[in-house]
């Protein structure tokens, strides 16, 4: 008979969250899956009490960079091991970053080379989403439906930047296999060609500074490319998700998609509830190009906007867009050690640690949200949307033992605090009224609220299955009405 505890830990008296409900239960976790829920559960080897705490399930950022390849000399500074410590200490415990296709290269070859980045660093689980930049014949035809059917079950595709951007047709194509193959395909949604043209009249105007970033990406560029994903995925009939949505007018869009019965999810990320385009600088100082990001942060009304949004449910997920780029040094945000004009600035800024206390702080006991909404915007919906419900995305007898117990109280963010690679926050000297007191993962102990417990290379890769937040798509026509 074997001497082992019933458990091999226990969490008391949490105050449980989920997408739907909110009740206090013992939590006890074997072998890294939560196995019972109830009321006086059997001891484990450990047990943390968390008695008038609330525990939540640990986050999944469904959009995050990190080692993804860039063009020399720029580098992220965030690779697998940097960047899943600092996602755990900030209650994230899956993260699903991007395999990204260079023009000319295999989708496969990209997928194998990202393998080769992840393997033996990543702390917490992940699985990878495709960014589709070349569709040849081969690509449509044989990689994406045989990668699809491998678990890749999401797609990324770009209507701006020069290496990564599709034109319509392309983006038919595409659609047509996400469609065809269950996918679900996420779109970046800015005009290239608008942006072009203004960026080439600031240049000669010698309006260069990272302030005219914004200048170049009004949100016109937004709700164009937005209502042209609209239209090609109605063209298709197939489920699309738009990506980073920054202000009112591609929220407009989005609701008017959806009144109209179609199918469209949408993402949005802190930098555009917390951040405005005076962030990337009032005069010509170089410093605004730490917040250099697409599409750039809006202003104090369009944050209004988008917690709205998250409140009435227009948005299905929330994530950081994490892009880490030091600022000084030479392979960030000043390329080879110099300062660039606004269009050659590494776009994007870190927030894989912050994202979850500057929701829940500000969400959350804000009273902006839910904690029910919370749960469904940070782990849940995109568990959902990108294959991995229930076994991650909630508290459930099955489901991965990911939690996280919440610390309330005042703090300040300082970079000096965080565990990412990077050399400033955008959120620097923010007061928070939360922050996670522990991160748990596979049932260990991450973060304690004090100390990072390292799992370099425990991380498992995650095969996905297909999106399910709409029903299955009927494989047989379906039976005439009596």
């Amino acid at each position: 008979m074997s001497d082992r505890p019933a458990f091999d830990l226990v969490v008391r008296n949490a105050r449980v969250a989920t997408a739907s409900d909110s009740f206090v239960s013992d939590i006890g976790i074997r072998d890294g899956v939560i196995q019972q829920l109830g009321h006086g559960l059997a001891a484990g080897a450990r047990e943390i009490d968390a008695a008038g705490r609330v525990v939540t399930p640990g986050g999944v950022d469904a959009h995050c960079h990190l080692d993804q390849p860039m063009a020399p000399p720029v580098r992220m500074a965030d690779d697998f091991d940097s960047g899943t410590r600092a996602a755990a200490c900030g209650g994230t415990t899956t993260v699903i970053p991007f395999a990204a296709q260079v023009k000319g290269q295999s989708l496969r070859a990209a997928v194998d080379d990202y393998h080769a980045r992840a393997q033996g660093r990543a702390h917490i689980d992940h699985a990878f989403h495709l960014i589709v930049s070349d569709p040849t014949p081969e690509v449509l035809g044989r990689e994406l439906p045989e990668l699809i059917r491998e678990g890749y079950t999401s797609f990324k595709i770009y209507m701006t930047y020069d290496d990564l951007k599709l034109d319509d047709g392309q983006i038919l194509d595409v659609l047509e296999v996400a469609r065809r193959h269950d996918a679900m395909a996420m779109i970046h949604a800015e005009n290239a060609d608008c942006i072009a043209w203004l960026t080439r009249r600031l240049e000669a105007a010698g309006r260069t500074a990272p302030r005219f970033h914004a200048h170049a990406r009004p949100m016109l560029v937004e709700r164009e490319a937005t209502h042209r994903a609209i239209s090609l995925a109605e063209l298709i009939d197939v489920p699309i998700l738009i990506v980073h949505v920054s202000g009112r007018e591609a929220v407009e869009q989005i609701r008017w998609a959806r009144a109209q019965g179609l199918k469209v999810f949408a993402e949005t990320c802190p930098q555009y509830l917390f951040l405005t385009a005076e962030d990337l600088g009032i005069d010509d100082s170089y410093k605004g190009a730490r917040c250099v990001c697409s599409p750039p942060p809006r202003d104090k009304q369009n944050q209004q906007v988008i917690w709205d949004g998250l409140s009435d449910g227009l948005f299905t997920v929330f994530s950081s867009d994490h892009a880490p780029f030091r600022y000084d040094g030479t392979e960030g945000k000043k390329p080879n050690g110099e300062e660039v004009a606004f269009q050659h600035i590494p776009n994007g800024i870190p927030g894989i640690e912050t994202r979850l206390p500057l929701l829940y702080s500000e969400g959350v006991l804000g009273g902006r949200i839910t904690l029910q909404r919370f749960v469904e915007l940070t782990a849940t919906n995109p568990a959902k949307a990108y294959g991995l419900h229930p076994r991650k995305g909630t508290i459930a007898i099955g489901s991965d033992a990911d939690l996280v117990i919440w610390d309330e109280g005042e703090r300040t963010v300082r970079n000096a605090a965080l565990h990412h690679d990077v050399d400033y926050t955008p959120y620097e000297g923010m007061a928070l009224r939360a922050w996670p007191g522990v991160t748990i993962a596979g049932g260990e102990v991450l973060w304690d609220g004090q100390a990072f417990h390292p799992r370099r290379g425990q991380g498992r890769y995650l095969r996905r299955g297909r999106p399910s937040l709409l029903p299955a798509r009927p494989t047989s026509p379906r039976p005439p009405a009596a």
